[in-house]
């Protein structure tokens, strides 16, 4: 076998599928390749198939087919199909119908238990269809049973159960059961590891809870001994009367083989129901029994919460029989040999003693001896060479025989060379290996195979042994495999097999005439094969009144019709198990020749209508009007003499105009003719209620004006307005004409469209007109844009007038709406018709800006609106000022000041107008009115203070005030006294404030900016002097009010201290105030640090001030030390107010510098004195020795700081348990579950970080609860905390023994059930 290599791209876009076909029938499979015109091969067991009889091979661009005409059983192979590097293979499986059918058993040979009386035998009997030949005994949820590697109880490929086949160097043939011995170690182990089949003990099956098991048998298979090939029937009984419906019955071999899956040739399961005796008959039925059938049997019923079950022994005797040589070339050919087990491939038969007919095989060539020293890629080569056709066969029982191999140091039993399994079935791969620590890989086709969540791969592992299982087998599947351990690695092949039955000459298409005999042949692959026939769809079956017959000739069949009929035409098929074929079956009549067709005839009103043809054949035939069956009566006579048909119309009608046809009984020919009858032509204007004949509609409809009419043929119809005709063209007004009326049509009417319309009818039989009066109402036009003539604070009066065209109806009202300018929404203001042309809206929002629209209703409707009038805003006057006082007055003038009003409304307030009349006497020499008021602003003033210039001195005024917005003038607000117009004097006065009256300090490059406020009038003098003299203006800014005085300094320096002095004067009174400003810096440094001693381990310093303070006073000073070989600077101590100091605690054998730096309420001085020379640090007396400290011991045993925890998962969900330890050295953790240590598990997960430790469980069952316990271990000791997990939403007893969990396991699991309910109890 060559190496395993990854998978190229495959030249196949759609690869043939496996198929089974009966005998007979025709096989077919398609390959689709990815280029056209590329190179195909198909191959059968390796060797290529030419175009032919047999086999039909077509091409079609990317399409390919191979054709296997009249199936046999020597076609059931492996097929292949070959397109450059990539090969697919493909099965051909033969289906024989009479496997299935139930073989008789002889009476003598049945179960002791009799049938019932009054049982019908032929009632209720199922016969189970045999399964796939892959299908293994295991269900794939037993995955944590126990199995051994090859010694499984299988089905073989005719259906057969056998037991295991030993190894040949056991010495044994036919053994039904594996023993210890033949195990290898590996598979030994645990008592509940031990695989068991057929004779395996039922004590622990038996075991079930008591309160489950009742009594649902009423009678129970016995134990049976026959000989081999004879046949044995067991049989159960199950009492119904209790039951409300069928109960559950199950047999096993064995503990777990269920037999259900292994029903086929040799094994059969029937059910029967006695209604009167309501009785359940449960038969298992062993055909042709083989020495491996016998051993331990059980049978199981169940209904619902109830549960029974037994067991019974089968035991075979061997029959003797003289040993006979084996031919391996005859024993792999699939059929053609007649042996009773021909094509089954049952290669336990190579072992059994049976007749083979015995044929030339050449020279005397061990072909077994070339088998096992070739290579697997040989194979195929040697077989055909040697004419040996079941390649599959031959694999399988190589692989049986023990092949002389090199010693592996990694395996102690490698993989077989091939293995063989059909499509759906499971097959499991098994290796032993010497060293069970080695690493292990498993490969397909060279890609590593992985644990997939659908449980198609499956790894398992026993003792020394590692298993693959392969669930579900594809054609996918079918590839080469290989396993490593370490850098040894062994490989095999997997073959997966399909074999339908196909129809090889397909139906052909027939047709024939009515009365005759037809009949459709086929053929098929496989003689006997099941064929079913099908008329459209629908399965055609053999009987005495039918009117097909089938009948089958070995590979064909065929399908018989006599006299044939019209509804025997359709589409027949034929179908097999690998395919189906279709043919086209016609049946005609035979010609029709007319001799004499009818003739068109057209007749007056009330006359005579007499049609008459002939035709060649004497046959009869119906008459049909319009396509209408025409049914004689008094008046309609229908006459058929020989060849000649007549139809005879009496005294005709209008109605009677129209196509006659003649239609002959059985054809498909027609003979027709046209019956003209005439009429003068009439218009009908009876409906119109009016006398000159008026329609009015509402413009905008649709008017659809429809005119009887009468005569025959249909008259001509011309409409007309004035002189121009209204034609049928499609245009808006348009005309339509039918057989008995005539439609005028007006889309979307119009005013203009209002007039007399003509109608004309005329043909060949004479005339007739009509004129029509149109009137066209509509609702009336829109009026003008309202007027707004006037506006309130929430209302306003609109006008409007009439609109010029009223529709053609009185106006009866009006329709106001408004809206919003920047709305779209309009709001209708009236509900009742207004008759009036003058409406006041009210309830409006005041300061938002409305529009008014109109419309007119007449009887009609109501008329578009008219144009929106123009924008207007509701608004009201503000209310009046409030607080007006005054302010100031001068000689001249007077200033007043007031709040704003308490209500403004929505328009706003665009300012104030101050009025001014003067008190009567108080204006000397004036001839003018005193109560005549003035107006002290031209312009509207937005402010709330003003001055009222020009006043003579000495007068008295009253002053008032309005809020003026777009609305007008509010109120006025007055001044209740009267205003005398003359200045009075203020001795001035300095109001310093508190902070001002101490030293106002602030730092250089910070901004002065003080604002001191003073009184007096009129306006006071302001002088600044520093230190007495004035103040310079360009180093100091000074600006001064009416009311305060302000001096900045953007930034201030020390220049700028002192003593500021500020005079306020008003004429000859003034005010006096000093300010004292301190611009404040860093310090300089200290003066000549020096060091005045050094004795034992101090030194002792002295220092003099700074020359300069910084303008301000020092308030300490801050030394720091440096060792002379570092120079690093380190402080002493910081804050200290004195010029000497003496720093103690110096290091003995250092030598030191010292600097200082000055300190006042700003800060460090920026540079520090330093001591010109260094202190130096004398040894005296006894050497200074370091002490010895004992190093401190970090071991610490382990120690866990947070415990675990007892907890409850919810099962199928994940759960973790976490702790936390701590140790030196670090501790090794350790998991267990009940007191078992957990390993290589790939359901657990364990984490350890940081000293947090957390075991996760991967979707638990109810088999996972119990203690969970972990412990910590190093070198000082070990610890260990432990709590319980417990698993909700568990499963049966039952489920876990079906899911193959081991027995122990379950009871172990089922007695803490129990414990922990008792607890809870």
């Amino acid at each position: 076998m060559p190496e395993p290599t990854t998978k190229t791209a495959s030249a196949f876009t759609k690869v043939p599928k496996s198929i089974e076909v009966t005998v007979g029938s025709v096989a077919e499979f398609s390959a689709e390749t990815a280029k056209v015109g590329a190179d195909v091969k198909w191959q059968k067991d390796g060797e290529d198939i030419q175009s032919g009889e047999k086999y039909t091979i077509r091409a079609k661009d990317t399409q390919h087919t191979l054709t296997v005409n009249e199936v046999t059983p020597n076609d059931e192979a492996v097929y292949s199909v070959i397109c450059g590097t990539s090969k697919i293979h493909f099965d051909l499986k033969i289906f024989h119908p009479e496997l299935t059918a139930p073989s008789p058993i002889p009476k003598e040979l049945t179960a002791p238990s009799p049938i019932p009386k009054g049982k019908k035998k032929s009632e209720s009997v199922v016969i189970l269809p045999p399964p796939s030949s892959g299908e293994k005994e295991e269900d794939d949820s037993r995955k944590m049973m126990p199995t051994p590697p090859q010694e499984e109880m299988e089905v073989n490929e005719s259906g057969n159960i056998s037991s295991p086949s030993p190894h040949p160097e056991d010495g044994e043939e036919g053994s039904g059961l594996p023993t210890d011995d033949s195990l290898p170690d590996s598979a030994k182990g645990r008592k509940d590891s031990v695989w068991s089949v057929g004779e395996g003990s039922t004590d622990e099956i038996d075991k079930h809870d008591e309160s489950q098991r009742s009594t649902l048998f009423i009678e129970k298979p016995q134990s049976t001994v026959i000989n081999v090939g004879g046949d044995v029937i067991f049989t159960a009984k199950v009492e119904a009367k209790d039951l409300l419906r069928k109960p559950t019955v199950k047999w096993f071999k064995g503990k777990w083989m269920d037999l259900a899956s292994k029903a086929g040739k040799h094994l059969q399961l029937k059910e029967l129901y006695d209604r009167n005796a309501k009785i359940f008959t449960f038969e298992m039925h062993i055909i042709k029994a083989k020495e491996n059938y016998g051993g331990n049997y059980r049978c199981e019923v169940t209904y619902k919460d109830k549960f029974d079950s037994c067991t019974f022994d089968l035991e075979v005797l061997e029959s003797p029989a003289t040993p006979q040589p084996i031919d391996i070339r005859s024993a792999f050919k699939r059929s053609g040999e007649g042996q009773d087990d021909a094509g089954e491939l049952d290669f336990s038969g190579l072992l059994k003693h049976r007749e083979v007919k015995q044929e030339d095989t050449g020279p005397d060539i061990d072909v077994w001896e070339l088998l096992k020293a070739a290579q697997p890629s040989e194979y195929e080569k040697i077989a055909f060479q040697y004419g040996i056709t079941d390649l599959r066969g031959m694999l399988k029982r190589l692989k049986r025989i023990k092949r002389e191999e090199k010693k592996s140091a990694a395996f102690a039993k490698v993989l077989d060379p091939a293995y063989q399994v059909d499509k759906g079935g499971r097959i499991k791969l098994i290796v032993d290996l010497a060293d069970p620590t080695v690493d292990l890989k498993w490969y397909k086709n060279g890609q590593e195979i992985r644990p997939s969540t659908n449980r198609k791969f499956i790894f398992e592992h026993k003792g020394t042994q590692r298993m693959l299982v392969i669930n579900n087998c594809t054609l996918n599947d079918d590839a080469a495999y290989q396993v490593r351990a370490g850098d040894e690695k062994c490989q095999t092949e997997l073959f997966v097999r399909e074999l339908p039955v196909t129809i090889t000459k397909e139906l052909q298409d027939t047709s024939t005439y009515v009365g005759e005999r037809f009949e459709l042949e086929c053929e098929v692959s496989e003689e006997g094969a099941n064929v079913k026939w099908f008329k459209n769809g629908v399965e055609l079956e053999n009987g005495v009144r039918a009117r097909h017959r089938i009948k089958e000739d070995g590979l064909k069949h065929y399908l018989y019709i006599d006299d044939a009929t019209k509804a025997d035409s359709g589409t027949y098929s034929v179908m097999t198990t690998g395919g189906t074929s279709k043919a086209e079956i016609k049946v005609d009549l035979r010609p029709l020749r007319i001799i004499q067709p009818l003739t068109d005839m057209t007749v007056k009103l009330g006359d005579e209508i007499n049609l008459k043809c002939e035709i060649s054949e004497n046959i009869s035939g119906r008459w049909y009007k319009n396509a209408q069956i025409i049914q004689s009566s008094d008046r309609v006579k229908m006459y058929h003499k020989g060849r000649i048909h007549r139809l005879i119309i009496m005294n005709s009608l209008v109605d009677d105009e129209g196509d006659y046809t003649f239609v002959p009984e059985a054809y498909a020919i027609t003979l027709s003719a046209k019956v003209h009858v005439i009429d003068p032509p009439k218009i009908h204007l009876d409906f119109l209620k009016s006398v000159d004949y008026t329609v009015t509609v509402v413009s905008g409809n649709k008017l659809r004006l429809e005119i009887p009419v009468s005569g025959e043929p249909a008259p001509k119809v011309v409409w007309k307005r004035g002189d121009k005709v209204i034609t049928d063209s499609g245009g808006r007004i348009r005309a339509e004409s039918h057989p008995d009326h005539s439609s005028l049509i007006i889309d979307c009417a119009e005013r203009d469209d209002s007039g007399n319309y003509s109608i004309m009818v005329m043909n060949e039989a004479g005339l007739d007109s009509a004129v029509i009066k149109i009137k066209v109402v509509d609702v009336p036009d829109p009026p003008e844009a309202p007027l707004v003539t006037e506006v309130g604070e929430d209302w306003c009066i609109m006008n409007w007038e009439p609109p010029k065209y009223d529709g053609g109806s009185p106006i009866l009202g009006y329709f106001i709406e408004r809206k919003k300018k920047q709305s779209s929404r309009w709001m209708r203001l009236n509900f009742d018709l207004c008759r009036e042309h003058t409406f006041e809206p009210k309830k409006m929002i005041e300061g938002v800006a409305y529009e008014v629209r109109v419309f007119a209703v007449n009887a009609i409707g109501t008329s578009k609106p008219s144009m929106p009038s123009k924008a207007f805003i509701p608004l009201a006057v503000t209310s009046e000022p409030t607080l007006l006082a005054v302010d100031d007055v001068t000689d001249t003038t007077v200033t007043m000041k007031w709040r704003p009003p308490d209500h403004i409304g929505a328009a706003g307030l665009d300012g104030y107008v101050i009025e001014y009349c003067f008190e009567a006497g108080t204006v000397p020499d004036s001839d003018s009115d005193s109560e005549r008021w003035t107006v002290a602003n031209p312009d509207l003033t937005d402010k709330t203070r003003f001055t009222i210039p020009n006043l003579p001195t000495g007068a008295k005024i009253f002053v008032r005030v309005k809020a003026v917005n777009a609305a007008g003038a509010s109120s006025p607000r007055l001044h209740p006294q009267p205003i005398l117009v003359k200045e009075v004097v203020e001795p001035p006065k300095i109001r310093l404030p508190r902070h001002l009256k101490q030293t106002y300090i602030r730092r250089v490059g910070e901004t002065v900016n003080l604002v001191i406020p003073f009184q007096g009038k009129p306006r006071p003098k302001v002088i600044w002097k520093k230190d007495g003299v004035l103040v310079d203006v360009s180093q100091v800014s000074i600006r001064n009010s009416e009311c305060d005085t302000i001096i900045f300094i953007r930034k201030a320096a020390r220049g700028h201290s002192g003593k500021y002095e500020l005079t306020v004067q008003v004429d000859t009174l003034e005010d006096k105030a000093t300010i004292d400003i301190q611009i404040v810096d860093r310090p300089g440094p200290p003066q000549v640090v020096q060091i005045v001693q050094v004795w034992g381990e101090n030194a002792a310093l002295e220092w003099k001030p700074p020359k300069d303070n910084g303008n301000a006073a020092i308030t300490g000073y801050t030394i720091q030390k440096a060792d002379k070989k570092t120079m690093e600077w380190f402080t002493v101590i910081e804050h200290y107010q004195r010029t000497s100091i003496t720093i103690p605690d110096l290091i003995i054998g250092n030598e030191y510098y010292f600097r200082a730096f000055s300190e006042n309420m700003c800060g460090l001085s920026e540079n520090a004195t330093v001591t010109k020379n260094c202190a130096k640090i004398e040894k005296e007396g006894t050497p200074y020795k370091n002490p010895i400290y004992k190093e401190f011991d970090f071991s610490e045993a382990p120690q866990f700081t947070h415990p675990l925890i007892s907890t409850i998962a919810v099962a199928g969900y994940n759960a973790t348990l976490n702790c936390s330890v701590r140790g030196n050295p670090k501790p090794k953790i350790y998991w267990f579950k009940n007191r078992v240590l957990i390993t290589d598990d790939p359901r657990y997960r364990t984490f350890n970080s940081q000293g947090v430790c957390t075991l996760e469980i991967r979707k638990p069952s109810p088999y996972d609860g119990g203690i969970y316990s972990c412990k910590a271990e190093n070198d000082l000791g070990s610890t260990e905390v432990e709590c319980k997990l417990e698993v909700k939403g568990g499963i049966t007893y039952y489920e876990l023994l079906m899911q193959g969990v081991p027995e122990s396991a379950i009871q172990s699991y089922m007695r803490g059930i129990k414990v922990n309910e008792t607890e809870k109890k």
